[in-house]
């Protein structure tokens, strides 16, 4: 039988250093532009993911765009998802043709509704100390926009979120959706998602293997979607998604 796991990465696999425990052990996993250490695996996640890469084929499916993803040092060999699901890498590191087609029809219709919204952001944000807006480019194509605030907690971005984003005429009729998960707060054309890329690479899989069994890991709410495509499902405990299920 053959087994896959569909991986989320930051604040599953590794984390930034003021999140992690005072742990002599702790493994830089992730660097930024400039080289220097910006994430960290404990001797549990080293554990853990020594387990996935030798018992399964391993698919990264994270937010982080091509050139943080080259950035992180763990051996991947299988597809990968990026960009919250609107990159899919196959295993030499090129983009899925038909996959990057699918979503760019998509996102004809709804770019302009995403643009509409971030002109409110923007404006909204000028006026205001500590945040930092970017619209999330790779491949040559802007997918989606990030905010996050200088002060690192989810005050001001919900300040953000419940004064513009959400009163948001395409938030209400689903053209955009939001994700808050501490400092930082994406808006996003509804194709683009996680769950749809999962879906799309299950289908594949289950072509080529008669017999799958499939485990999901993620720290999210938004991981959810595509953790329950999945046999399994792994969560790391004080995440988001422990908390809300532990709350519920």
């Amino acid at each position: 039988m053959q087994r896959y796991i569909f991986l989320d990465l930051d604040d599953t696999l590794f984390q930034t250093l003021r999140k992690c425990p005072v742990d002599d052990r702790l493994k830089a996993r992730a660097f930024l532009p400039d080289g220097s250490a910006n994430s960290f695996a404990t001797h549990k996640q080293q554990w853990l993911w020594q387990w996935f890469s030798e018992g399964f084929k391993v698919v990264p499916v994270t937010a982080r765009d091509a050139g943080a993803f080259a950035r992180v040092n763990l051996p991947f060999s299988e597809e990968a998802v990026l960009n919250h699901g609107a990159v899919i890498l196959d295993k030499f590191g090129a983009p899925d043709k038909a996959w990057m087609d699918s979503i760019l029809r998509q996102l004809s219709e709804h770019y302009p509704y995403l643009l509409d919204l971030w002109h409110d952001i923007e404006s909204y944000c000028r006026k205001r100390h500590g945040y930092k807006t970017r619209l999330v480019q790779d491949f040559g194509i802007t997918w989606y926009g990030v905010v996050k605030h200088s002060d690192g907690t989810e005050a001001p971005l919900r300040d953000l979120l419940e004064t513009v984003v959400t009163p948001h005429p395409s938030i209400g009729d689903g053209k955009l959706y939001w994700h808050l998960n501490g400092n930082n707060l994406a808006v996003l054309p509804k194709p683009i998602n996680k769950e749809s890329a999962v879906a799309y690479l299950l289908e594949r899989y289950r072509q080529q293997h008669p017999e799958l069994l499939t485990f999901a890991a993620g720290d999210s709410k938004t991981d959810a979607a595509f953790m329950s495509l999945c046999d399994y499902a792994l969560i790391p405990k004080n995440t988001q998604l422990s908390r809300y299920l532990t709350a519920a």
